[in-house]
């Protein structure tokens, strides 16, 4: 099975940068992502709407080019789960993750035996239709499986340290605005109680030999939380970029016309 590339540099305590995709479904989305410099792309089914037939195209696809796909499930739900690393995500997200009972269930679901409860079929999408040695693929997926836990709401901030020390997550990713609604401050990112939180858990990752991530929404974010201890970086969301970048150059044409 492949080696999960990313999880690698993070354990040895590098950063990794890709990006998120949640409207452009194509068969080309993650090779372009690849040839930009990304080094995973985390597709995206809490709003979408993406059905695994979808994210199944978005796994092969991306696959092959060498990039590292990850997916963000709706809920923590074992079929989600589970069903999602069958068909070739290399590592999950898994939004509102709350308690460390929610994280530990969210571990046995998404491991083989002896460490959990995932449901055994080889041969398949995520082994690559191969043959081989069932305990080593076994044994394969549970150590190059990413597991994201994100921390979005007031309960999962208050719990972050006995989510962080769960084995078997290794990554504490903010989701920013869903925290700062649970917090009371919806957007204000530069609110003490949002940096308090930032600071809370990239502490938790740390003491428990965890990665903290984000999404930056921009250059400066991304600076300010790398600064902050954060080495996983999504750089922004597909449609949002495409419309920035097509809103700058439209206005620079426009700009030409009116000359």
């Amino acid at each position: 099975m492949r080696e999960n590339s990313v999880k690698r540099k993070l354990q040895r305590g590098e950063s990794s940068i890709g990006t998120m995709v949640f409207e452009f479904n194509s068969t080309g989305i993650g090779r372009i992502a690849k040839e930009a410099g990304a080094e995973f792309v985390i597709y995206d089914m809490e709003h979408t709407g993406w059905h695994t037939e979808t994210v199944r195209m978005l796994m092969a696809t991306s696959s092959s080019c060498g990039l590292v796909p990850l997916v963000r499930v709706p809920a923590t739900e074992y079929h989600f789960l589970a069903r999602v690393l069958d068909i070739g995500a290399m590592g999950l997200m898994v939004p509102m993750v709350q308690t460390e009972e929610q994280a530990e269930f969210i571990v046995r679901s998404t491991k083989y035996p002896p460490t959990g409860r995932r449901g055994a079929a080889f041969s398949i999408a995520h082994d690559d239709y191969s043959g081989g040695d069932i305990i080593a693929k076994m044994q394969s997926a549970n150590d190059e499986l990413l597991m994201i836990t994100q921390i979005e709401t007031a309960q999962g901030l208050e719990n972050v340290e006995k989510i962080a020390a769960v084995e078997g997550v290794d990554l504490l990713w903010i989701g920013q605005f869903d925290l700062t609604n649970s917090l009371g401050i919806p957007g204000q990112f530069d609110h003490p109680l949002f940096e308090d939180a930032v600071q809370r858990v990239a502490a938790a990752a740390k003491e428990h030999g965890k990665t903290a991530g984000i999404m930056a929404l921009n250059i400066e974010e991304a600076r300010r939380m790398h600064r902050s201890g954060f080495r996983c970086l999504a750089y922004g969301g597909d449609l949002w970029l495409y419309q920035q970048a097509l809103q700058q150059g439209i206005a620079e044409v426009r700009g030409i016309v009116a000359e």
